[in-house]
């Protein structure tokens, strides 16, 4: 069993004390920590941290990794939710299964580069005669070594039917559930620490018909996997639940019996008292995607009521085409920031806005062996070097602060159930040159080109 001692550096652990080391050893052997404290134990490798802070590998509940293809579109830039999908969904409609493939592979890159070693991703378009299977998703994460929550989404509710999405990238009820039972048997691991996770995610209320979130639901809770959706993102998405549905968007969840610990709904900002009293009630988990949400113009997410409640929040990126960043730790910063800019600066700590990305985002995922670093848990480690202009000053006053108020810097070392995967800031193993290149080729005739890139 290969070991790896990190020496002398500062440990956030996010343990429930919230206990932080200023200079002690870190131990890894096989995938798991061994021994936290001030002995210096013998190991295969040794790394020095001098200076640098070690954070539990940050975990992002909510993305869509493909969207680095439609990032900064100038079409939308200035545009809400509804239009900004309708003015992409035709580009998307064109996506094949390279496109995927390596668009997942560039967001998955960028956020192991902010200490993300956990991604929750929910791939929801398959365009009509094409390629695309969520195992490109799947085989982008396993050649990066990033824990994946590979998200089987679907769309059934076409224009013809008086959904968003164009009939050329939806799905019959079928061939969904055909799908995502194929996927789950070949490459859900539902064991502490597993790799690949699939959880089960329909798209949201206006993109998909009633029975194929209730046929969702019944497959997730046979097969014991996690379900997911869009949720209360925006006022048009209420607007569209009370007009066909006759209630808003929570309580036809309710009604459908999608509400209990196996969910986590995406976003969550338009909730009033009583519904956030039911997530509680019902332990029903919320991704909070602040950047998006400001980016769209969607609203602030009630945080700090929601925690105060007992609601189970997380933190996500979103689609690298509504924040058009990958991020994590900055996600972090804004979440503080927004959170503040709603409910006042006292209402959360640096390292409240931390553990929303890790115990937090932990929580949300079923994920209890990862989110903090202690003896027993699995190694996902995120490393920072605190020796930078950027926190000049401020490590000398809370190296946890630091890391949540300074401009984020990228880890050192970031090491994935016991596998160092980034090292010195770069990713081992990848030709980040080719990828990037063969990415902006994507995306050039995925604009210029009528037929399927």
């Amino acid at each position: 069993m290969a070991s790896t001692l990190f020496r002398r550096l500062g440990i956030a652990t996010l343990d429930a004390a919230g206990t932080v080391h200023t200079q002690a050893n870190l131990l890894v052997e096989g995938n798991r920590i061994a021994y936290i404290g001030q002995e210096e134990r013998p190991a295969d490798r040794v790394v020095d941290g001098d200076g640098c802070l070690a954070i539990p590998g940050l975990i992002n509940t909510h993305h869509h990794l493909y969207q680095t293809l439609t990032r900064v579109m100038p079409e939308v830039q200035s545009a809400e939710l509804f239009p900004w999908l309708v003015a992409q969904y035709p580009v998307w409609a064109r996506m094949g299964g390279e496109a995927v493939k390596v668009s997942s592979q560039i967001s998955l890159a960028e956020m192991l580069l902010s200490g993300c070693t956990t991604a929750s991703d929910m791939f929801y378009v398959f365009p009509r005669g094409s390629d695309v299977s969520l195992e490109h998703v799947i085989e982008a994460a396993a050649e990066l070594g990033i824990r994946l929550h590979a998200g089987r989404g679907s769309m059934s509710l076409g224009q013809c039917a008086g959904g968003l999405p164009p009939d050329s990238v939806v799905q019959t009820q079928e061939e969904i559930l055909a799908d995502t039972e194929l996927m789950i048997d070949r490459h859900h691991q539902a064991e502490p620490g597993g790799m690949v996770r699939i959880d089960v995610m329909p798209c949201s209320p206006f993109s998909v018909t009633r029975e194929l979130m209730e046929a969702s639901r019944d497959l997730a809770r046979r097969r014991g996997v996690l379900l997911h959706t869009h949720l209360a993102e925006t006022l048009d998405e209420e607007r569209f639940c009370i007009e066909r549905f006759g209630m808003r968007p929570l309580a036809y969840l309710e009604a459908m019996g999608w509400l209990g610990e196996d969910v986590y709904v995406a976003h969550g900002i338009h909730f009033n008292d009583e519904e956030l009293d039911l997530l509680a009630r019902t332990k029903t988990g919320v991704a909070h995607c602040p950047s998006s949400n400001m980016r769209l113009g969607s609203g602030i997410c009630r945080v700090v009521e929601m925690r105060q409640r007992g609601v189970r929040v997380g933190l996500a990126v979103d689609g690298s085409a509504s924040n058009d960043g990958n991020n994590l730790l900055l996600e972090a910063r804004q979440a503080l920031l927004l959170a503040r800019l709603r409910t006042g600066a006292s209402s959360m700590t640096p390292l409240d806005a931390l553990r929303l990305a890790t115990n937090g985002s932990a929580d949300v995922l079923h994920r209890p062996e990862l989110g903090s670093l202690e003896v027993g848990k699995v190694a996902d480690i995120a490393i920072f070097d605190l020796n930078r202009i950027e926190y000049a000053g401020a490590v000398e006053q809370d190296p946890v602060g630091a890391l949540l108020l300074c401009h984020p810097t990228p880890p050192r070392y970031v090491m994935i159930n016991g596998e160092i995967r980034v090292e010195h800031g770069a990713i081992k193993g990848l030709d980040l040159e080719r990828l990037l290149k063969r990415h902006n080729e994507l995306v050039r005739a995925l604009r210029g080109q009528p037929e399927r890139v």
